[in-house]
């Protein structure tokens, strides 16, 4: 049996346990593609290893091909269609550390979006206004790209401003309610994109030039063109720069700083926070809330605040 047909099977075998599996799916296709689809028993440790160790080194990326495959393999192995698996016995250690999030400061928000128009040319099928609105929402209301794609104008309800977020990571529906500030944005983008594109219920909420949905890869490459005229740069080498995705660490890290200056009770909100990004729990929170010295300073504050009301006590 060909390895595409083992994937297949693999990848519907683990929809029908309601997984998404969109992630796996994209690294065993590729896979797939690197070995050039040759029957499963055929396949050896070296070309194995050659599509884990990639280019670059060995990072989470490594090790997240490894389980996926190692899922695969113990599929095929269950049903008979390989007698054993090619893969390393295990996992070598870490060439690099995990990445940390980079949490940008409002001037470099600014110099982005300053940046904008620039990383929108006539060859680039996407308008500059499109981009400005997707990057305040991303930031503005902390939402993951796939989500913020993935709206329709049925989704987006600014007359009683707040979003339907469907099927998330985690399989679940939320509402998003918007401020203010971000419920302006999106309406004077709307009547921009409604202008020349579809109002339908399903019709996608971002549009393309050409009316189609706004893909994340062009996102990306508009948003990597942003962040070099931006000047936004850190060390590390090319693998280790600012992400778009960090808009939404950033976001959370901020209002974190915001409550702490204006002393509310994190203990109270600090679950809601959780329930609005569309973690799980609290700890999937917790890893967002990057320390940076302005949140170390303000939980300074904080500290000595509690401090000095039970020294008086």
């Amino acid at each position: 049996m060909k390895l595409s047909e083992v994937i297949v099977r693999y990848i519907g075998h683990k929809r029908s346990l309601g997984m998404r599996f969109r992630a796996e799916e994209f690294i065993l296709k590729a896979f797939a593609k690197s070995l050039g689809d040759p029957m499963i028993t055929n396949i050896e440790a070296e070309p194995v290893l050659a599509f884990l160790n990639g280019t670059g080194q060995i990072t989470d990326t490594w090790v997240k091909k490894y389980h996926v495959l190692s899922g695969l393999y113990r599929f095929a192995l269950a049903r008979s269609m390989v007698v054993c698996s090619p893969l390393p016995r295990s996992i070598p250690r870490r060439d690099a550390p995990a990445f940390a999030p980079y949490i940008y400061s409002q001037l470099e928000l600014k110099r982005l979006l300053d940046a904008i128009p620039g990383a929108c040319g006539v060859r680039v099928p996407l308008d500059d206004y499109v981009l400005r609105a997707l990057i305040l929402l991303l930031y503005g209301a902390g939402l993951r790209i796939g989500e913020s794609l993935h709206l329709t104008v049925g989704d987006v309800n600014l007359g009683q401003a707040c979003l339907l977020i469907r099927e998330t990571k985690f399989f679940k529906t939320r509402f998003v309610p918007l401020g203010k500030d971000l419920t302006k944005v999106l309406t004077e983008y709307s009547v921009k994109r409604n202008a020349s594109h579809s109002v339908e219920t399903q019709a996608s909420f971002f549009c393309q030039r050409d009316g189609q949905p706004v893909s994340q890869s062009i996102v990306r490459s508009a948003f990597r063109r942003m962040r070099t005229a931006a000047g936004v740069v850190r060390d590390g080498g090319a693998r280790n720069q600012p992400r778009i995705h960090d808009l939404r660490h950033s976001a959370a890290v901020h209002r974190l700083i915001a409550w702490y200056r204006n002393g509310v009770d994190l203990h109270d909100l600090l679950p809601k926070l959780a329930t609005y990004l569309g973690h799980v729990d609290l700890s999937a929170t917790q890893r967002y809330l990057t320390m940076t010295p302005e949140l170390l300073h303000e939980a300074s504050l904080r500290f000595e605040h509690y401090a000095l009301e039970a020294h008086h006590e």
